[in-house]
């Protein structure tokens, strides 16, 4: 019998080599539009798929492969006679390499103003269906789906080492091509394509997590330099606007670097739109934020003032267009990013004198970009909603007899804010134009206020304070009174709120209850 090769693909990167190739060790080509006609304009003696099914390919393409004499030859078990007999009768010839990938779907959904007719018509049904068929009958069958696999194949046929082994590889790799391929077309019909009219999402859509990882990029290093790492992204998902996110010039980021820049970029996201605001992260803690009325060289001026040591080698996050004036209020302190919704050329050519700076445009800041929060434990993957949890400050419970000022009003917001992107137990103290001092991570709230006063400088600040979770004492709030502080925003619902109220009031301060605990572990 002939020897046959199917190749069926929409990236057609080094295809003429692989057809080439396989024609080297005997193999005749089998292809279908696109890719026969790639072929033949380099010259490769193909056979139309028609050529083998004996009938023309109908609506507009959507069936041409599956047939019998695709996946008969595909899927005929080479060690049972009567499979060999079978299809032999049928005049159908064993098919024993498959090289397909499939319609570009994630690419057509990832285009800016990609209509939902466009992105149904790239869901391709032919190919999977021959990709899942070669990969299950892998003993016989080689199937492969990524072009950096060609020079591999090649070199196993020379070799004579297309062992069971390395066809069970290729048959993994199959299926995990076609399930992250399920998966983004699963995550787009049930949120991205959601009728107009509809309220909810499907029962179906709801009760399941989709997550399908995939592309691995990899990374330098882990956290530490004796820890490998690799970025992946979620097939179903676009991290941010596909249009916007341009990495201008810097190293590669690191996993420490993507780890901070999304701290950043979660905190500035939650921050007022009405004014420009400025977040610089360091070890995934905001340690310095700036809000104010005017442009973003006043916010990164203000953040920078609030903690300059901790500053030094952080992430930058600003929520305005960087123009050149942002650029020279960064000046010559050391950052390892900085990130903004876009950049002028006339800070792109200030900014490129430092080189190992990572320039990144990431577009429109959104709370929607994080919908679920994933972490890996011994006891299996933990998956929880993003804390997207919007309040009106304003609306939250008055405790003590004193009632903040307008300008503490607006600070408490402002801090409250901040304190949910803040290791936990995470005490904030500032003012209504942003962070004084920050307490991050203490296993006792009362140390992350010692800390959040010890980095506080008063000057002639009205300071107030946040506390991601409720005081179980009066100490911390004692604390943050003899640290100057005139109001506070806090959860609530200790057993000991009454003593905390107290000792609020004995000092005549406001206090401000959520009844919402931010977390942040």
């Amino acid at each position: 019998m002939e020897r046959l090769a199917l190749i069926s693909v929409a990236d057609k990167r080094d295809v003429v080599k692989l057809a080439v190739g396989l024609r080297m060790f005997g193999y005749s080509i089998v292809s279908t539009g696109g890719t026969a006609k790639t072929l033949l304009q380099a010259g490769v003696p193909v056979t139309p798929v028609e050529g083998i099914t004996r009938f023309v390919e109908m609506l507009d393409g959507r069936v041409k492969t599956l047939h019998p004499a695709v996946h008969g030859g595909i899927l005929a078990r080479r060690d049972l006679p009567e499979h060999m007999a079978t299809i032999e009768h049928a005049g159908i010839n064993p098919i024993d390499i498959v090289v397909v990938n499939l319609y570009p779907f994630r690419e057509t959904i990832a285009r800016p103003g990609a209509t939902d007719e466009e992105a149904i018509e790239q869901i391709d049904i032919g190919g999977p269906a021959m990709v899942r068929s070669a990969a299950k009958n892998h003993d016989g069958v080689v199937v492969v789906v990524e072009p950096e696999d060609y020079d591999g194949i090649l070199t196993d046929l020379t070799k004579n080492r297309m062992t069971l082994a390395r066809r069970r590889q290729l048959a993994a790799k199959a299926f995990a091509h076609t399930s992250a391929y399920d998966a983004a077309i699963t995550a787009y019909l049930s949120h991205a394509a959601q009728p107009a009219e509809a309220t909810t999402a499907p029962e179906s859509a709801e009760s399941s997590v989709v997550l399908t990882l995939t592309h691995p990029d990899k990374l330098r290093y882990g956290e530490n330099p004796h820890q490998s790492a690799e970025r992946l992204t979620d097939a179903g998902k676009i991290a941010v606007d596909a249009a916007a996110y341009v990495i201008h010039q810097g190293k590669e980021l690191s996993y420490n670097n993507l780890v901070d820049a999304d701290a950043a970029w979660a905190a500035l996201c939650d921050l007022p739109r009405e004014r420009a605001n400025a977040v610089i992260v360091k070890h995934a803690n905001p340690c310095g934020v700036g809000s104010v009325v005017t442009a973003a060289a006043g916010a990164i001026l203000r953040a920078f003032d609030a903690d300059p040591i901790s500053a030094f080698g952080g992430i930058l996050a600003v929520d305005r267009t960087f123009d050149l004036t942002a650029a020279h209020a960064v000046g010559d302190r050391f950052l390892e990013v900085i990130l903004a919704p876009s950049f002028e050329p006339e800070a792109l050519e200030l900014l490129a004198a430092k080189p190992n700076l990572r320039v990144v445009s990431m577009g429109t800041p959104r709370l929607d970009y994080w919908k679920r929060m994933l972490k890996s434990t011994v006891f299996g993957v933990l998956s929880q909603d993003a804390d997207n949890c919007a309040l009106d400050i304003r609306g939250a419970r008055i405790a003590t007899k004193a009632r903040p000022t307008d300008i503490e009003w607006q600070a408490l917001d402002l801090l409250w804010r901040v304190c949910k992107h803040v290791k936990s137990n995470a005490i904030v103290i500032g003012d209504e134009t942003g962070t004084l001092g920050v307490g991050a991570g203490q296993m006792s709230r009362v140390d992350s206020a010692v800390i959040a006063v010890g980095k506080a400088r008063k000057g002639n600040r009205t300071l107030v304070a946040a506390s991601d979770a409720f005081f179980p004492f009066a100490d911390g709030v004692e604390t943050l009174i003899k640290g100057g502080v005139k109001a506070i925003v806090q959860p609530g619902g200790s057993k000991r709120d009454a003593e905390v109220i107290a000792a609020a009031d004995a000092a005549g301060i406001s206090m401000v209850m959520t009844d919402v605990r931010h977390f942040r572990h």
